[in-house]
């Protein structure tokens, strides 16, 4: 009997489908048993009809943009821009004309958004310095008056230890007085304190680690430990959206780098997959170290890492982990412990754990932490650890109150300032979600970016929000894509459901401006 000539029903060829989906998407299926809660992101898709209009209006800016640099360029128009000098025009240029049309015609006539004067502690509240510009946000004068309470819904105070009142302040003030403010030398000469010491073995702890080592700047935590531990002959994975920081450090190291799309595993692996195979380029030799670079929270996203992901794939295929957790130590998992903690992972399968204390901990400064010998190389390697000034006495102080709170050593319950944050978390998101916003990110993240998609948005919201006595962040091209421009709100465990409340209502004030 001819086989080929059997009738195949529809429900055989559904099960066929299913099954060859499954096969191809098999990825799906085998890393749904690597959690052990559900994880939940969104990303809504840009509407077509929004991106449309959106690159009509960038499209509209260009063309006013270019017609006003041909009236600055017959001195029609007073030019405010930074150019060369006419003695000067055979050297190599200084000033990129080009590269800053976006910042004369565009970012300018918003810039009133940022960099605004704050003059009391950022904590829940705040008070801004009131300031007007005269030449179109060109420059700016103070008018002398103070915007009181404003509602601070932009500073990373995940766990409201930014504070001048309290236990960490009268720590602090106590270091201050036995150490003073400044150390004026590095760790390796006179600037070893044996407060730094007791910081580095409390991180270490908190961790869950052998070893750990502190740093007096959470950018160059990065930016210099990460040529200490890549060099050439090395590979570099990043992924698309991580800080600047990760991205300099990266390039400083001379390792080849290459870059995978945001949280996606499948383009992780491929690229995984295709060192192993292919290796250095030319020589084809195995590379001499494999490093995946990755961040807890992504801050411009509000998503977070697939972490139980990252490490299934590194260990399958011999890499390496770096793991900055610059918004999620603190802020995520039952005992604040980060997105480790948060997945309930073994902190040994991390290589890297690196993180900063300049959010939940209202702090300064950066750490790393993992095994004893990494910590004892970096000591002699790192840039950062051999060059740079100790940690100031009082930061350090600061630190150490903040995370001995967070662990419950205090007297506190552990895990209190965490869970507040949490419970802050998911009430806020689920009001702008019933209210018809687009909001992107985990649904676990207290970094909560909104959507406003035009330019023109960027400059009314957050003049609007001020207007309410609310301090957002705006965020537009080139910090984020050009048809993807958002408010990005940063909850607290400071702030209280009267405040929170305050700032749904005024967003439902200001639906205008952001709903189309």
């Amino acid at each position: 009997m001819d086989t080929n000539s059997l009738p195949v029903s529809n429900t055989t060829i559904f099960c066929l489908s299913v099954y060859f989906l499954l096969l191809q998407n098999n990825h799906v299926v085998r890393n749904a048993s690597l959690y052990n809660k559900e994880f939940v992101e969104q990303f809504e898709e840009t509407p077509l009809l929004v991106a449309v209009l959106t690159y009509v209006g960038y499209g509209i800016l260009t063309i006013f943009g270019y017609l006003r640099d041909f009236l600055r360029h017959w001195g029609m128009e007073k030019c405010h821009v930074a150019r060369e000098r006419e003695e000067q025009k055979d050297f190599v240029p200084l000033y990129q004309d080009f590269e800053n049309f976006y910042t004369r015609n565009l970012y300018m006539r918003i810039r009133d958004n940022w960099n605004r004067p704050i003059c009391s502690v950022p904590g829940a509240k705040m008070d801004l310095l009131e300031r007007a510009s005269k030449d179109y946000n060109w420059t700016f004068q103070h008018t002398g008056k103070v915007v009181k309470d404003v509602i601070n819904m932009g500073s990373y105070n995940y766990l409201g230890f930014a504070e001048n009142t309290g236990r960490c302040a009268d720590a602090a003030t106590e270091s201050t007085h036995h150490y003073g403010v400044g150390v004026g030398s590095t760790r390796y000469e006179m600037g070893n304190l044996d407060i730094h010491e007791e910081l580095e073995q409390l991180v270490a702890r908190f961790l869950g680690v052998e070893s750990s080592m502190a740093f007096g700047m959470g950018f160059a935590t990065n930016s210099m430990n990460i040529p200490a531990l890549a060099g050439k002959g090395c590979l570099i994975l990043s992924d698309e959206l991580n800080h600047a920081s990760l991205v300099l450090g990266a390039r400083l190291s001379g390792s080849i780098i290459r870059v995978f799309k945001h949280n996606n595993m499948v383009s992780l692996e491929k690229l995984l997959r295709d060192a192993i195979v292919h290796g250095q380029p030319r020589t084809r030799r195995p590379w001499k170290k494999i490093l995946i670079l990755v961040e807890g929270i992504y801050s411009m996203e509000g998503s977070i890492v697939r972490l139980p992901e990252v490490i299934a794939l590194k260990k399958r295929y011999k890499a390496f982990l770096y793991l900055d957790e610059a918004h999620s130590i603190g802020a995520l998992g039952p005992r604040g412990g980060g997105v480790v903690d948060y997945f309930a992972l073994d902190p040994k399968d991390v290589d890297i754990m690196m993180g900063t204390f300049t959010k939940s901990f209202g702090a300064a400064g950066g750490y790393i932490g993992g095994k004893k010998e990494l910590i004892d190389y970096l000591r002699s390697h790192s840039h950062s650890a051999i060059y740079a000034t100790s940690m100031s006495p009082p930061v350090s102080q600061q630190i150490i109150t903040s995370m001995k709170i967070i662990m419950g050593e205090d007297g506190t319950t552990l895990g209190e300032f965490t869970q507040q944050l949490s419970e802050n978390t998911t009430y806020f998101r689920r009001k702008l979600r019933e209210m018809g916003f687009i909001i992107y990110g985990n649904d676990d993240s207290p970094v909560v970016p909104m959507m406003l998609y035009m330019p023109a948005k960027i400059g009314a919201f957050g003049r609007e929000m001020l207007k309410r006595n609310i301090g957002t962040v705006v965020v537009g091209f080139p910090a984020t894509p050009i048809i993807e421009s958002r408010a990005r709100f940063c909850v607290s465990a400071a702030h209280t459901r009267d405040i929170l409340d305050t700032d749904i209502l005024s967003l439902s004030l200001n639906r205008v401006c952001v709903h189309h």
